[in-house]
């Protein structure tokens, strides 16, 4: 009996291990995992759609720094960028959102649905170049080929560039007069394909105006473009992502938001930026109360434990560094301004303060945090104030497009007026900064008139006469100008201001005009050039045999012909 039960035992084992050979070891796809052609197009879309927006917000915190739209708290370029430093932008793009691109496309056409299939080209066409934009040449066809190559070799700028222009006119094509079924989410343009449509002819115009330097017939193509009429030029068109006001499951507020009204001291913001606005040009920039909030008025200026200056203990316009003076006389040092705006200043990595309570910190615009009313309050208080993150990724612009434009006037031939775009580009950023009162809290009493009446915060809010004011103050300065590069410089500088919140166009802007001029020099002293394009990301170089990292930031990308020191 107990021969016979243990045969039979043996029997049961036998018949199990050949079952499991025949099935879980054969077995050739996962069935936890939904495959390509099983995926619901709309759920996969609605991936792209999100992971677009996390890797375009991703490139603030290694773009603003170095283009002194936030503080660069590290002593060099070098330390600033450095290869593990980009990992995430790397894993975003090329492990997370390009997958799940190029199944969709695939799957959209394969069911008709072009709308779906034409966003994610376009999509895939703008990661590309932004790839390209920031590291110069990358992996492109053999990339994201499983198995069959682990180790892709890196292909030319240029040829990634002219492949994007390609997918672009596909996903325009598929989009034209189409009838296709609409997405179930959108959250960019609503499933309309003649805004996208729009995206994608601006998209050209931007590779066109990136490229003016190595192609001599794209001013020509940019007039091309223009000529059709089909591009972002109204505020309706704008691409951009909305967040929303919820803290938790799931947390969808903007990241300065986050940064800067919950439990942590917020982000150190440039000096330098802040002081364009507020005096630099002899007059306060309106939207200023829009961009920052002051957490304080006035501050202890003799308490050097609460300070950071290098040069000196506590904030002294006297201690201003000779070669900070040689490159503008009022150049801002240590603060900002004395009424309450205070960052950092330009590479200084010293230590940290306990100065959280009285750093200015991200406002309003695009952040949804709160409009600077005077009230000078903190702002850690656990996601409650303000807009409580309501905000936008401003990722291209009707405004943005105006300033390319205005660039393009004057070094491209495209017949249009340079002048009228700049003035154009000025009053759309007003407008779109405007468009964010009905978030904002203007309710709080902040005075009286003469008659003993309340005046309350809106009062605050910038008039068309403080506007035209603005306007014609650049436009004085424009008209200044004793060449184009003169004009161009006041175009650039005006551009910065407009892009708060993107300062990927900033870095492109600035590499591809070497402008603008007077930028605020590292406060350390150190002479180092602007970086041309970035490092290669540690985990690419490590694990790709074909990835071989770069001597130093100073390798230009295809389209930048300016090379080193143009900028600093």
């Amino acid at each position: 009996m107990k021969l016979t039960r243990r045969l039979l035992l043996i029997l049961l084992l036998i018949i199990g291990v050949s079952a499991c050979e025949q099935t879980d070891l054969d077995l050739q796809e996962n069935p936890n995992a939904v495959l390509p052609d099983k995926a619901d197009p709309n759920f996969l879309l609605n991936s792209v759609l999100l992971k677009f927006n996390s890797f375009h917000i991703s490139l603030w915190s290694s773009t603003s720094g170095i283009t002194r739209m936030r503080a660069m708290t590290s002593d060099t370029y070098r330390s600033e960028l450095t290869p593990p430093s980009f990992n995430g932008i790397w894993y975003n793009a090329y492990a997370s959102l390009l997958p799940d691109i190029n199944a969709l496309i695939p799957l959209a056409e394969s069911r008709g649905l072009a709308i779906h299939a034409g966003i994610a080209k376009i999509l895939k066409a703008m990661t590309a170049m932004t790839l390209v934009d920031l590291f110069g040449d990358v992996p492109y066809d053999e990339a994201l080929q499983g198995a069959n190559i682990l180790s892709p070799r890196p292909e030319s700028g240029a040829s990634i560039y002219a492949k994007a222009l390609t997918l672009l006119d596909e996903a325009i094509a598929q989009l034209d007069g189409t009838k296709a079924v609409k997405p179930a989410v959108d959250f960019y343009y609503g499933g309309n394909p003649a805004l996208w449509i729009n995206l994608a002819n601006t998209l050209k115009l931007r590779a066109y105006l990136q490229t003016r330097l190595v192609d001599s017939d794209a001013g020509a193509k940019f007039k091309a473009i223009l000529d059709g009429g089909k591009i972002i030029d109204l505020q309706s068109e704008d691409f951009q992502f909305p967040y929303g006001n919820t803290r938790v499951n799931p947390n969808s507020r903007h990241p300065f938001y986050n940064d800067s009204y919950e439990n942590l001291d917020g982000t150190y913001q440039s000096n330098w930026y802040m002081w364009q606005m507020a005096e630099a040009k002899g007059l306060r920039d309106p939207r200023i109360r829009f961009y920052f909030y002051r957490q304080a008025e006035q501050y202890d200026l003799t308490d050097p434990t609460l300070y950071s200056c290098i040069h000196s203990l506590v904030p002294d316009s006297n201690a201003t560094p000779s070669f900070y003076s040689n490159v503008e006389a009022k150049m801002p040092y240590c603060v900002a301004t004395y009424d309450g705006y205070y960052g950092r200043d330009h590479g200084n990595g010293q230590g940290i303060p306990p100065d959280g309570p009285f750093r200015t910190v991200y406002g309003l615009y695009p952040a949804g945090g709160r409009f600077d009313d005077n009230s000078f309050n903190r702002t850690r208080g656990q996601g409650t104030q303000g807009a409580r993150g309501e905000g936008i990724n401003p990722i291209l612009l009707a405004t943005f497009v105006d300033f390319m434009r205005a660039e393009a006037a004057l070094t491209m031939n495209t017949g249009e007026n340079a002048r009228a775009l700049l003035e154009s580009g000025i009053r759309k950023s007003f407008a779109k900064v405007l468009s964010f009162v009905p978030k904002g809290d203007f309710s709080r009493q902040i005075g009286t008139d003469a008659n003993g009446n309340p005046i309350y915060a809106d009062a605050l809010i910038p008039k068309q006469a403080d506007i035209n004011n603005y306007v014609n103050a650049i436009l004085a300065r424009y008209d200044a100008a004793a060449n184009d590069t003169e004009r161009l410089d006041v175009i650039v500088r005006e551009y910065l201001i407009a892009l708060w919140g993107n300062a990927l166009e900033a870095y492109n802007t600035m590499r591809r005009t070497c402008l603008p001029t007077r930028l605020q020099p590292n406060i350390n002293g150190i002479n180092e050039p602007f970086p041309r394009s970035f490092f290669y990301p540690s985990d690419h170089v490590n694990r790709n045999a074909n990835a071989q990292q770069k001597p130093d930031l100073n390798q230009p990308v295809f389209w930048d012909k300016n090379g080193p020191g143009c900028l600093y």
